[in-house]
């Protein structure tokens, strides 16, 4: 111990300061070691959490991407359906209207022969009436007499039938 003593240890002062340093390290290991390693504990849960909200949010951010794609394209589907419709009620539309032009100009067609043919058949009998007249009226001169017309356009006529290609007997 002297030995000790003579290099400047002092026994008794080194135990003490052990068992102070003891004192230290249990008193900050209980004070200060343990409330930091809980809060360091705390932090480290508390950034897990974090990190697990952020891939959640991420995890649902890609689910809400995947379900607006999948909505736009719905849309997009459904938006071709509505011109597939429109197109197709257009060439209806126009293949209807090209019916009822045809089938007007079908009836205004009819209507215009029935007129013509109308017309026809009274300009026939115009002039069959006039030749009727001027028939009598040469007759008239010929003998110079004034014969009655009834009788006449009577004669006329079926002389007239009896000229006329597959009228009268052969």
């Amino acid at each position: 111990m002297e030995i000790l003593e003579n290099i400047g240890f002092n026994l008794p002062g080194l135990i003490s300061q052990f068992i102070n340093f003891g004192l230290l390290l249990l008193l900050l290991s209980v004070l200060l070691y343990r409330p930091v390693l809980r809060i360091l504990d705390q932090r480290t849960e508390r950034i897990r959490e974090s990190l697990a909200a952020a891939e959640r949010a991420r995890q649902e951010s890609a689910k809400s991407e995947e379900e607006v794609q999948r909505a736009l394209g719905e849309a997009r589907e459904r938006a071709q359906q509505i011109i597939q419709q429109a197109q197709e009620l257009g060439q209806k539309m126009e293949a209807d209207a090209r019916t009822s032009a045809r089938t007007e100009a079908e009836t205004l067609i009819a209507r215009a022969r029935e007129e013509i043919q109308r017309e026809r058949d009274d300009a026939v009998e115009q002039v069959r009436r006039e030749f009727t007249d001027l028939a009598i009226l040469a007759a008239e001169r010929v003998i110079n007499q004034s014969l009655d017309a009834p009788s006449h356009r009577t004669l006329v006529e079926e002389v007239l039938e009896e000229t006329r290609p597959g009228g009268g007997s052969d």
